[in-house]
């Protein structure tokens, strides 16, 4: 293996890969990178065994393919730190992986490509193609709400439904939970559903962060693949059947509440300083055209505002965690907001009046 690449082609390319690479080395190999040169590029791959990326870049010039697995974070630190618009020699030499640029000249070690897990990739049930912006709103829009590390391990990761010509993505704690739905441009013959797992769905909202272009997604019984410019990523998805979320959005008759979302997020910021560390809840009381905010804690302590809203219907007081609230605020864009109350010992919806396509669900804090 002996070839020539830029600077910036290198270092994107790993940027890209260093996400996935394992931090804890359960086993050596998994903070290695595989590098595959062929005659007009190189391909990155790397693994934690539960997902997989793989990106490809344009060599500058090639001498000798190969491939081998050398440690990822050494070689990305070395590869950026190198000059601005460097071009960089990259070859092997016995076990080492040899980098020389301008007139440095480094070693790295290197462990057999053969030893590189290969990320069993199964049928596709499902494909579709969505832009880029999309797939990012969907998961930025819902992903706060997945749980960490909960014992249900099916609530640790992002729920996506793709069904003839919408895919959503839902996620939840079991106190919260958010919902966003996006059309899709062509139908899809057969509707698939999965779980992808927290960290699983962090790297696709990075990956998709960064690209203009159309993302295809597959979907099979037990893995999901995105794939954009020549970079795929794959990763298992959580096994588990997810909550019935329909079941949790409430329905029916409600009192709803119109107000300034940045008016509504600048009081709880303000009356919740004064709230308990523990449960972090802030009591909210509806009024004709007004609404009561206010919290407290051990110390006896408090603080309350009055702020103006439009209201329709039974007064209703009722106790939130603040946390929850203010996640949801920050992740509309809209000027004003609906909450939707069912009574006060019931979870209330809030949503965008501008959009259908958002929805989330909080559960109320005992009074």
């Amino acid at each position: 293996m002996d070839f020539y690449i830029t600077k910036e082609e290198v270092v994107k390319s790993l940027n890209y890969t260093l996400g996935v690479v394992e931090k804890r080395q359960t086993l050596p190999i998994l903070s290695n990178i595989l590098l595959e040169v062929d005659e007009s590029s190189l391909k990155l791959t790397a693994t934690d065994l539960e997902s997989e990326i793989s990106t490809t870049s344009t060599i500058s010039n090639y001498k000798s393919g190969g491939k081998t697995t050398t440690p990822a974070r050494k070689l990305s630190d070395l590869c950026r730190l190198l000059p601005d618009l460097a071009e960089i020699h990259l070859f092997l030499d016995g076990d080492n992986l040899k980098i020389e640029s301008g007139s440095g000249k480094y070693s790295i070690s290197t462990l057999p490509s053969d030893d590189f897990p290969v990320f069993e990739q199964e049928e596709i049930q499902s494909q579709i193609n969505i832009s880029s912006q999309n797939l990012k709103t969907l998961i930025s829009k819902t992903s706060f709400a997945m749980g960490n590390q909960d014992w249900r391990h099916y609530l640790n990761g992002l729920y996506l439904l793709i069904d003839d010509k919408s895919i959503t993505s839902v996620a939840t704690d079991a106190h919260r939970l958010a919902l966003a739905s996006s059309s899709l441009n062509e139908a899809t013959q057969e509707g698939m559903s999965g779980i992808v797992p927290r960290k699983s769905i962090n790297e696709i909202g990075k990956l998709v962060g960064e690209e203009s272009e159309n993302v295809i997604i597959e979907l099979g019984q037990t893995s999901i693949a995105a794939k954009i410019s020549g970079t795929t990523f794959i990763s298992k998805l959580i096994e588990g059947k997810f909550p019935d979320y329909e079941q949790v959005i409430p329905s029916g008759d409600s009192s709803q509440l119109t107000i300034n979302r940045k008016t509504f997020s600048e009081c709880l910021s303000r009356v919740s300083v004064l709230s308990s560390e523990k449960y972090k809840g802030v009591r909210i009381l509806t009024d004709e055209n007004s609404m009561n905010v206010s919290a407290n804690n051990p110390e006896k302590e408090q603080g309350e505002e009055n702020i103006s809203c439009e209201y329709n219907g039974e007064q209703i007081d009722i106790a939130f965690n603040v946390n929850y609230l203010q996640e949801i605020l920050s992740t509309l864009d809209s000027e004003n907001i609906e909450i939707n109350f069912f009574g006060s010992d019931k979870s209330c919806l809030i949503t965008d009046p501008n959009s259908e396509d958002l929805k989330y669900v909080v559960m109320p804090l005992l009074i």
